[in-house]
């Protein structure tokens, strides 16, 4: 049985140093992933947080057939940070609202060309909103209609922010830091 297995396996006894190694374990991959949804040092611990809180409580419905556990633990720590953005009411930002005749023709992904330190350093250039959907998008592979359903914002913002985000970047790659 190799490490990740007996990890797993004290995980779901309830260990409480199995628990504290696998989120040692993929700490840096989760606080990248938080980084691309929140600014705040705080806000990402939060969310990386919440999201090991659920992976932890539902360790048992991880089933090793359906996929790995990277993924799985990866993708439920991504929706603790959506449903934490979702949860705040208090956020605002300006949106540009598109409508159908604007179109949205570009499926071309900015980031294909570049590795995966150089895309966070880009991310970072991006304003937060953007940022977000712009990483759910090209990074994570959802659709426009189910970033609009998951952020609870407009189709048409969405698009907005990946055209603007598009824009941006492509202004920051011709002129490199």
């Amino acid at each position: 049985m190799n490490t990740l297995n007996r990890t797993l396996e004290g995980c779901r006894r309830g260990e409480r140093q199995a628990q504290e190694k696998l989120y040692r374990q993929f700490y840096p991959v989760l606080f990248a992933l938080c980084k691309n949804f929140f600014d705040d040092k705080h806000d990402i611990l939060t969310a990386i947080n919440n999201g090991m809180l659920k992976v932890f409580a539902n360790i048992h419905q991880y089933n090793p057939e359906k996929g790995e556990f990277f993924s799985w633990m990866y993708t439920t720590v991504r929706n603790a940070a959506l449903t934490m953005l979702r949860d705040r009411k208090t956020q605002t930002f300006d949106y540009v609202e598109l409508n159908d005749t604007m179109g949205f023709v570009s499926r071309e992904n900015p980031f294909e060309q570049l590795s995966g330190n150089d895309i966070h350093v880009y991310l970072m250039q991006l304003p937060v909103a953007t940022r977000r959907i712009c990483s759910l998008y090209y990074l994570d592979g959802f659709l426009i209609k189910e970033i609009a359903q998951a952020v609870e914002i407009s189709e048409g913002t969405v698009k907005w922010h990946l055209n603007e985000s598009r824009n941006r970047l492509k202004t920051i790659l011709e002129n490199p830091l």
